[in-house]
């Protein structure tokens, strides 16, 4: 009798675990990978200057809905995901391709106008278009983006690189881009109950925003070089603050504290959640898709931090092999769990 073969459903690991697990069975076998899987882009030395190269794959129904997302946001959005990944290099963006499966109910001007979005980024963002693929479709549209940017050997930021007393940074606010979704989703809910009702949308036109056309925090990488700062670490934040802390934690070895009354909320998402019955800090820690950068720096340069704007200082980094943990405003301190976006 023929021995069953044991089956483990790809849930139970998760993203995370599912990447660790083909990270741990791939050898590297070039000397010009410099790394390979478990950070924000794949970094290859190309001689001069190091080539990172990122990838990021968006399907129909579980990334976007395009009953709220128009084809030219969905375009921009698609490219700057991946442009963001770059920037958590502490790198600059320099060109994409695009991999599309799209099925016949899509027309040739609906592609025009996924295409003016991916355009519309290559200007913003100085970067070249310079290929892709295309193919048919029975499951509506994926899109497949790899992104290619370009970094000094002595500029290169990976995630495993902050040490303890290091200051942990965040760009931007948080919880925008997750609450702006809701309100989409909730709108969608009462359109499709009564289709007389139009969309309210007017009120939360930057949370709307911050969620169809999303932008990658690249002026960062720019104003920390002129203020004479590398980060020791750097994540961009996709699938929720708390995520992102416990991949740095991991990765450098290094226990962390977080300060919850420290957290960049906008009064707008703050009044949102509320409405919404939604914790404001819970929707900042594990909203997900706000792309802003999460990094660290040494102590020394506290000086120059804190006059930079749109950074906010939320925490240090502590011992090796400490916990990462919360501090609320009584003053506990709380393990940190990641409770954002899964993808199986």
């Amino acid at each position: 009798m023929e021995k069953e073969v044991k089956k483990t459903d790809i849930g139970n690991l998760g993203e995370f675990g599912l990447i660790e697990r083909i990270k741990d069975s791939t050898v590297t076998r070039n000397p010009g990978t410099k790394k390979g899987i478990g950070d924000d882009a794949a970094v290859i030395d190309t001689g001069s200057n190091l080539m990172v190269v990122s990838s990021d794959i968006l399907v129909e129904e579980i990334h976007f809905d395009l009953s709220f997302m128009p084809l030219k946001h969905l375009g921009y959005k698609s490219a700057v995901v991946n442009i963001s990944d770059i920037a958590a290099m502490n790198a600059i963006p320099r060109q994409l391709t695009v991999n599309l499966a799209l099925s016949n109910r899509f027309s040739v001007e609906a592609i025009d106008e996924f295409y003016k979005g991916i355009s519309s980024a290559c200007e913003n963002y100085k970067v070249d278009l310079v290929g892709g693929d295309t193919s048919s479709s029975t499951s509506g549209l994926i899109i497949s983006i790899t992104a290619m940017g370009e970094v000094t050997q002595e500029e290169v930021t990976y995630r495993s690189g902050a040490k303890e007393n290091d200051i942990i940074c965040v760009t931007g606010d948080l919880g925008a881009s997750y609450l702006g979704l809701q309100v989409l989703k909730r709108e969608k809910a009462v359109y499709l109950a009564n289709p007389d009702m139009q969309p309210e949308l007017s009120d939360f036109d930057y949370l709307v925003k911050r969620h169809l056309k999303p932008e990658a925090r690249t002026d960062i990488i720019h104003e920390l070089k002129e203020a004479g700062i590398k980060p020791t670490a750097m994540i961009d934040i996709s699938d929720g603050l708390a995520s992102e802390l416990l991949h740095i934690a991991k990765e450098s070895g290094h226990g962390l504290n977080i300060h919850s009354d420290k957290l960049p909320i906008d009064d707008l998402s703050f009044k949102t959640a509320e409405e919404l019955n939604l914790d404001p800090t819970t929707c900042a820690l594990n909203g997900g898709e706000d792309y802003e950068l999460l990094f660290t720096v040494d102590q020394n340069d506290y000086e120059k931090i804190k006059y930079l704007p749109d950074i906010t200082l939320i925490g240090y980094i502590t011992a090796k092999g400490g916990d990462a943990r919360l501090v609320t405003n009584t003053g506990d301190a709380i393990p940190l769990k990641a409770q954002g976006w899964q993808h199986f």
